[in-house]
């Protein structure tokens, strides 16, 4: 199983008959991670810093729903083949953390209709993934966690802004299918990707940190009380304390193998470090562990330089790509 590279030299493909750029599936992980960070920003009562990292967010999902889509209208053959990969997965994950963001500014409306692209996306781009599963599977595999889990930030988030129990159900439905599918995908996962992977290994703690956001959520919702309570607050910290785990091995395995040029994968280890963060400071708040913030505002500083850097890796990289062009 492969996935696209943008790292390639001269200029881009286009859709056939458009002037529209073929960008791979993988690059909705830009807007998980900078839709994540901005989350974490609004968390810690840095304003203006989540509205620029939003704004930056919601104008990449637009420009990759506007590819995506002359994709799928002009080169059907290209986009079944896309699909088919788990990086087509960042799409149903970057509109639910877009959708989870815009929930907390109050643009409620748009958040449920991007829970419903997701819904309706969710599905087809899940079972056409896993169809298509050989073992060993590299980090992305993660994504059927991750989009899973989602759908259940998202549902929380809206049934916590005063939305219809039944959100608050299904999420605990999603919620428990994404630990499945996490653990499908670990028995496949190829362990050699934590020293040699390109980037989307950290999906494997990402993927963990999003689960553990998605019970933070469940366990802050009224719904659930008594032993139903308990138990949600117990395994949302168990997975927490396993991102936690997860991410220092990974940290370790990239000083002893630094990876160091730009990939587009690297957006999928800022994901992971920014959700970790996010993952804290709502668990924090959730489970009414107020030891859990420091830490989590300081990996979200480190995930916020990190998405800096890979900014900039991505800038290298368009301006090498421009300059090809005209030569």
């Amino acid at each position: 199983m492969t996935t696209e590279r943008t790292t390639r030299k001269g200029p881009a493909p286009h859709a056939p008959g458009t002037g529209w750029p073929v960008v791979p599936p993988a690059a909705g992980a830009v807007v998980m991670a900078t839709g994540i960070i901005s989350v974490g920003f609004r968390l810690t009562g840095y304003a203006t810093l989540s509205a620029i990292t939003l704004a930056v967010a919601a104008a990449v999902w637009v420009w990759l729903a506007g590819t995506f889509a002359v994709t799928l209208l002009r080169d059907r053959a290209r986009w079944q083949a896309q699909s088919a990969n788990p990086p087509a997965l960042t799409a149903v994950a970057a509109t639910c953390v877009l959708g989870t963001r815009l929930s907390l500014s109050g643009y409620r409306t748009t958040a449920y209709v991007l829970l419903t692209v997701a819904v309706v996306v969710w599905p087809w781009l899940l079972v056409s993934v896993m169809r298509h599963w050989k073992r060993p599977v590299p980090g992305a595999a993660f994504l059927v966690c991750v989009a899973t889990q989602g759908l259940a930030v998202l549902a929380g988030t809206l049934e916590l802004a005063g939305g219809p129990d039944w959100l608050g159900r299904a999420a605990l439905v999603v919620f428990l299918l994404g630990i499945v599918l996490y653990g499908e995908a670990l028995i496949r996962f190829d362990f050699r990707q934590l020293l040699t992977g390109a980037g989307d290994q950290w999906i494997a703690a990402g993927a963990l940190a999003i689960s553990a956001l998605a019970g933070s959520k469940l366990t802050a919702s009224p719904l659930w009380s008594g032993g139903a309570h308990s138990a949600l607050r117990v395994a949302t910290l168990i997975l927490l304390g396993l991102d936690f785990a997860g991410y220092a091995v990974l940290v370790v395995c990239e000083f002893v193998r630094p990876r160091p040029r730009y990939d587009i994968r690297r957006w999928s280890t800022v994901f992971p470090l920014g959700m970790t963060a996010v993952a804290a400071l709502s668990t924090s708040a959730a489970a009414h562990l107020p030891g859990l913030h420091g830490p989590g505002t300081v990996l979200l500083w480190i995930s916020a330089a990190a998405w800096l850097l890979t900014l900039l890796g991505l800038g290298r990289v368009l301006a090498r790509t421009a300059a090809d062009a005209r030569v």
